[in-house]
């Protein structure tokens, strides 16, 4: 099975598992076939596979991008390298939990749609970041304008998202009288599981009214919370995979060594041990998911717009520079902490501690450019409702408001340079900042998008006053006086 036209020398691998692959079946399809996935889930899957004995295969699928990661995959038999970094050590580990792989702009929809409807599947996981749920991020209901929707409402057959592909593997599962599967979303969403059934109901309830209400009554979706630093592939990080196992790995990945995975148990046909390899299965993930959404995706994002126009490409050289440090450090404790469930049974001190070694690891290359990516989607879980929360309490969301602030320079910049901003609101943004002149008019532009924003532009006059003050600070005196008075 292992014998591979670009051979992997297992050998090279301090780190590796030794079950049979022979006797692993497809348990599991995974849809996002990502850096994080790699690091994270397909690891896990990994390690429980050898320590219980008890085999659940992943089954890779890709809807978008280039085919040259899965056709590099299947050269390799499923087979890639993790290697894993502290500050002080690297170590490669090799992962032989994936059973085969496909990119659906190559073979076709109906190859992935068969995948998801073998009889022994039993978990359809996903990592296709905030956007690939089509959902609105204010309301977080379903985007019944979204360009994806929309086709795939036309043509239910032949989807093309995520949510489409499944709906259908399910419409066929039901048809056939076979056993449902559960939808694990491993996104760094707020409640993820909620969000993905209530936007696969409102999708199949389009298409059939007792579709939904069967998906309502048998399909679970268990919330889950995921933390691993896995940066983009660069070619440096390329060349350490080559350095460390002594061959080119185009599949392999660089991630911090810190792993977490808070999981709710709430599988219908059944789901490996993941707790053996460190997982925790719970009851509720949310109070976890949220620490972990405000303190380390919150301050990642603080750190990605200030840190940028700071000229910092990377956040461990934000870590380095004694302001920033201080102003995070800030962030964690006296804003993003004191917006938690105040009976969180977490030393939030001892958290971010944690979150500041893990920052400041030089190892992980992770881009500030990176992390800017998509944050119209990702700014309402890390920035406006923890503001808003802190505001019922009677606390200055300072750090908050820079950060938001901060994302307003950064696109208000990228468009006034005449490049893109990588989001799904580019084309919005290009419209509203190019019909503005003035500085914080463009700013208001973008502080009136109800999807980010709602009304609170309109609404909340301390919202609004406490972010001017960050813009036009950051404008007059430049990000790093406006940062640096955080911490004061």
């Amino acid at each position: 099975m292992e014998m591979l036209s670009h051979p992997i020398n297992a050998a090279k691998h301090p780190l590796k598992t030794t079950y049979s692959r022979a006797e692993m079946e497809t348990n599991i399809v995974h849809i996002g076939f990502g850096a994080f996935h790699r690091g994270h889930q397909a690891v896990y899957n990994d390690l429980s596979n050898e320590i219980t004995g008890k085999l659940w295969g992943i089954f890779e699928i890709n809807l978008f991008g280039d085919a040259g990661l899965v056709d590099a995959l299947n050269e390799q038999d499923g087979l890639f390298t993790v290697v894993e970094t502290s500050a002080s050590a690297v170590n490669s580990r090799l992962v032989r939990t994936v059973t085969g792989a496909l990119h659906t702009p190559k073979s076709g929809i109906q190859a992935a749609i068969d995948k998801l409807t073998e009889p022994q599947v039993k978990i359809v996981s996903l990592t296709i970041t905030e956007k690939g749920y089509c959902t609105d991020p204010q309301s977080r209901s379903l985007d019944l304008n979204h360009p994806l929707v929309k086709h795939d409402l036309a043509d239910p057959n032949h989807p093309q998202s995520a949510l489409g592909l499944i709906v259908e593997a399910l419409r066929i599962r039901r048809q056939r009288d076979l056993m449902p599967f559960s939808v694990l979303s491993c996104d760094n969403i707020p409640e993820n599981g909620h969000l993905t059934k209530a936007a696969t109901i409102a999708f199949a309830a389009c298409l059939d009214p007792e579709l939904a209400s069967w998906i309502e009554q048998h399909v679970t979706f268990p919330n889950t919370m995921v933390d691993r630093i896995v940066p983009a592939m660069t070619p440096e990080q390329f060349e350490t995979i080559d350095a460390e196992t002594g061959y080119p790995d185009p599949c392999g990945i660089v991630c911090e060594d810190f792993r977490q995975w808070v999981i709710e148990d709430n599988f219908v046909a059944g789901r490996p041990d993941w707790d053996k390899a460190g997982a925790m299965f719970v009851s509720d993930v949310l109070p976890y998911e949220e620490m972990k959404l405000r303190m380390l995706n919150g301050s990642h994002s603080f750190l990605a717009y200030n840190g940028s126009l700071a000229g910092y490409e990377f956040i461990y050289q934000c870590m380095q520079d004694a302001v920033f440090k201080a102003a995070v450090h800030h962030l964690m404790l006296e804003e993003q902490a004191k917006s938690l469930d105040p009976n969180l049974a977490v030393d939030v001190n001892q958290y971010a501690q944690l979150l500041i070694e893990r920052f400041s690891n030089p190892n992980v290359k992770h881009k500030t450019g990176q992390i800017a990516m998509d944050g119209s989607q990702k700014l309402p879980q890390r920035a406006v409702d923890p503001y808003l929360t802190l505001q019922t309490r009677g606390i200055k969301g300072r750090a908050l408001a820079v950060l938001i602030a901060g994302w307003l320079h950064h696109v208000i910049n990228t468009i006034s340079q005449g490049k893109s901003v990588s989001d799904p609101l580019n084309n919005e943004f290009n419209s509203l900042i190019n019909s503005k002149k003035m500085p914080w008019e463009q700013a208001m532009s973008l502080l009136r998008i109800s999807s980010i924003f709602g009304t609170l532009a309109s609404d909340n006059a301390e919202f609004l006053d406490d972010v001017r003050k960050a813009f036009d600070s950051i404008e007059s005196d430049g990000v790093i006086a406006t940062v640096n008075r955080l911490s004061l």
